[in-house]
């Protein structure tokens, strides 16, 4: 990289951090993650407690089914304490966890909702504004208008100037009276 390119570089970054881009990206990537465990606890605690009646009252996140291991595959164990406090040596499982998956679509889904609702808030506010711009920038060319009207037939134009050959026309006509 030569000497040039770094300091236009260095220009163009400086540049991109002082139009605010930057930092809107970074107070929205906080809010956005601040955001998301809002959602998280929505899914979690108000929805999927009501799902779950459906389900039998099953802990929904907890869904997941036992994967079977390869008759190739040695098994590994880990020793878990009871609740009697007793160690237990048991063997590990492999799971798939369709629970938090199906948790983590709805957080999505209310999370998408969410956006769109926003956003089309936001949609219709900013075309209200235009609105009431572009109706105010019509009723200030309609008031020009009429006052330029107005202005024009208190003071009516001055008739022409009459051409040369007008003028020479006439000169010659009042030479000729003489």
């Amino acid at each position: 990289m030569s000497n040039n390119a770094k300091p236009k570089l260095w220009e163009e970054f400086k540049t991109f951090i002082n139009k605010g881009n930057a930092m809107a990206l970074a107070v929205g990537t906080i809010i956005g993650g601040a955001f998301g465990n809002i959602t998280k606890s929505v899914t979690n605690d108000l929805i999927m407690p009501v799902v779950n009646i459906f389900l039998g009252g099953t802990d929904f996140s907890d869904a997941k089914i036992a994967l079977p291991r390869m008759p190739w595959v040695e098994p590994t164990y880990e020793t878990v304490v009871n609740a009697a406090g007793e160690e237990i040596v048991q063997e590990v499982q492999n799971y798939l966890t369709y629970g938090n998956f199906i948790s983590a679509v709805i957080n999505f889904l209310i999370l998408a909702a969410v956006v769109f609702f926003i956003v089309k808030a936001m949609n219709k506010m900013t075309e209200a504004a235009t609105r009431k711009e572009r109706e105010e920038a019509e009723a200030a060319a309609a008031a020009a208008a009429a006052a330029a009207a107005e202005e024009a037939a208190k003071n009516p134009p001055a008739p022409p100037a009459p051409t040369a050959e007008e003028l020479l026309t006439e000169i010659r006509d009042l030479l000729a009276k003489k």
